[in-house]
This record gives structure tokens, C-alpha cells and sequence, in this order.
């Protein structure tokens, strides 16, 4: 993250009317930005924060259950994985799950011996053909 970016700041929706009698109660634990400039503009501040979360987001995954040899399959959860976790949600909201690692959910979801799970790490350029109209 850029040096700049470690300065404490406060959203701003908060109220720095010195005036004001009423606080938000967390505004103890943060100090007061009032008498700090802007490091820089909105479209350049705004440029920093896009390349701070394009640097900095989780890698996403589907867990997919293939039945039989490449028979069928199917979507069971999708998943993030960051540096030291991975964070994952069932598709029919039955679960969610922190393990240490994306690999680790397989287990859970693998069934008998005709049903394996596997990651499917998304590729953002992979897109699926667009179906023709049913109407012509």
C-alpha cells in the first residue's frame, strides 16, 4: 500500500462541526482528519484506490462436483482465497466455511465414489458462447 495511503482517515459522512455536542462514540479511536489536506485529487485518490484493490483481491474460485468421468457437473460453492485463508459459500446457502487453504474444502464435498469436487479457479476472459434466440 502506497505510504501515503497509512494516514488514519475518517469517512466523510462524519460531521467535523467542532461545535457539535453529540460525537459518534468511535470517533474516540480515531483521530480527527479536520486539519489534514487532501494528498491529492479525486480522480488521482480515486486511481490510487483502484489499484490498491486490483493489488490486493482475493483470488476467486468455483467448487465444482463432477459426477463420473466428466458425465456432468455442477457449481456447489464459490469461494476467495486470500494469502492465509480461504473463505467459502455454499450455492444453496447451507453453509460457509474459513479453512487455510482452498484445497481444504474439497473433502467436504466430494460424495461416495461417483461424485469428486474440484477448484475451478475463475478466468475473468472465459466466457460462455451467447445462446442463439429460440425465436429464429
Amino acid at each position: 500500500m502506497p505510504a501515503a495511503l497509512t494516514r488514519t482517515r475518517q469517512p466523510s459522512h462524519v460531521d467535523h462541526d467542532p461545535e457539535r455536542t453529540h460525537a459518534h462514540p468511535l470517533d474516540a479511536f480515531v483521530p480527527n482528519p479536520a486539519e489534514l489536506s487532501p494528498m491529492c485529487e479525486e480522480p488521482e485518490f480515486a486511481a490510487i484506490l483502484e489499484e490498491m484493490v486490483a493489488d490486493e483481491a482475493p483470488r476467486l474460485f468455483a467448487v465444482v462436483q463432477e459426477y463420473g468421468e466428466r458425465v456432468d457437473g455442477r457449481i456447489v460453492a464459490w469461494g476467495m482465497a486470500f494469502p492465509d485463508r480461504a473463505e467459502i459459500v455454499s450455492v444453496e446457502r447451507t453453509s460457509r466455511m474459513s479453512l487455510r487453504a482452498p484445497e481444504d474444502v474439497l473433502r467436504m464435498f466430494n460424495l461416495g465414489s461417483h461424485i469428486r469436487a474440484r477448484l475451478v479457479w475463475l478466468n475473468p476472459d472465459a466466457t460462455a458462447p451467447a445462446k442463439e434466440d429460440e425465436a429464429t
